[in-house]
Formats: structure tokens, sequence, C-alpha cells
């Protein structure tokens, strides 16, 4: 009667799988191996059907408990890790991936933007060095082809044949020939 009741015992244990943990499941089996080997007096044929093997619950003990997760989201249940289930990693793994691909994306939009704000503020700075050195070539040219620094230049160049006019510039009236 006791076998019976502890054969009993097992299988609700067994229907219950969810509830407990399974380290506790292979303590209970292993001691109603024991009670039943006492009881029986040598029955050993009844101990292999009604026990699981060895194979069996290592099994067991080696797959994942899962709980099924419920439907109610609470911030406590996300802050304590409980949102992190293998299953629910499972089910979201390639929303996971296309996160952690625009993030790969944004931060290197981010690196390309600020390598491009450094060639541009390069390129500012070498166009406004450019412009003062067109500016100052430029007063350097007016300054030396002003007709008083012109003349200067040829007085001191006596090899010259230039020399500024006596007479002021007149006009030649060329006839056409349509008259």
């Amino acid at each position: 009667m006791k076998e019976i009741n502890q054969t009993h015992k097992y299988e609700k244990d067994k229907s219950t799988e969810g509830t407990g943990s399974t380290k506790e499941k292979s303590v209970e089996a292993e001691d109603q191996a024991s009670i039943q080997s006492t009881d029986t007096g040598g029955k050993e044929a009844s101990i292999t059907e009604d026990v699981p093997s060895l194979k069996d619950v290592i099994k067991e003990q080696a797959t994942e408990d899962e709980r099924s997760f419920s439907s109610s989201l609470t911030l406590s249940k996300i802050l304590g890790g409980d949102i992190l289930t293998t299953r629910t990693i499972r089910h979201q793994i390639w929303l996971i991936l296309l996160i952690a691909l625009f993030i790969l994306i944004y931060i290197a939009n981010g690196y390309s933007c600020r390598q491009d704000l450094i060639q541009i503020d390069k390129l500012t700075q070498e166009l406004q060095d450019a412009k003062f050195k067109a500016l100052s070539t430029h007063s350097q040219i007016t300054e030396k082809s002003r007709e008083s620094n012109v003349l200067e230049m040829l007085k001191d160049n006596k090899d010259s044949v230039l020399h500024i006019a006596d007479q002021p510039p007149y006009i030649i009236n060329v006839p056409d020939d349509d008259q």
C-alpha cells in the first residue's frame, strides 16, 4: 500500500513540474526508491518501472525551468530581470539584432559627422588664410603700380628710354569710307 502511495506521489510531482525545482524532485525520487526497496522486501522489478532512470533525471535537471511569461508587465519585473527569460530572448532575437544594428549605424553616423565637421573647420581656416594672402598680395601690387612708384622705378633704372609725356594726347579722326 505504501508503495502505491509513493508512486502516486511521484506521478503527482511529475504532473506539477513547473511549480517545484528539479533538484527537489530528484531528491524525492531517490527517497521514494529507497523507501520502496526497504518496504517491498527485494522486489526490484517494480522499483525500476516506477522510478525514472539516471539519464531521465539528469536530462530533467539540465533543461531550464521556464515559467510562462505573464501578460502583466510591471516595473519590478523589468528591473528584477524577469523579462529576460530564455523564451522571451528567443522570440525577440531579431528585434534585438535590429536594435543593435541601428545603434551601430547611429554611432558610425555620429563619427562620420564629426570627421566632416573637422574637415569643414580645416578647409574654412585654409580659405581664410588664402583670402588674407590674396588681399595682402593685391595691396602690394596696387602700391607698386601707382604712377609715382612707376616713375621712381624709371628714374632709378637708367637704361630705360621711357619718360613722362610732355604733350597731352590728341585725337586723330579717321574718315569713314561710307561717306
